[in-house]
């Protein structure tokens, strides 16, 4: 069974983390840890997302 839709609201602030199974890193190489500001910076850019706050 399928998890339910979750309701967005167009002025709402979330709270997104991200982390490996079982707490392990999930970035294999300093390349995918580098690479990961970019990326974000680019759907940030696309689904024009503000971004507050972050860390790695």
């Amino acid at each position: 069974m399928s998890r339910p839709l979750r309701i967005e609201y167009a002025i709402a602030l979330y709270h997104v983390t991200s982390r490996g199974d079982e707490r392990k890193s999930i970035y294999r190489e300093e390349s995918d840890f580098n690479l990961f500001p970019d990326t974000l910076a680019e759907v940030c850019g696309r689904f024009n997302w503000a971004i507050h706050s972050w860390c790695l």
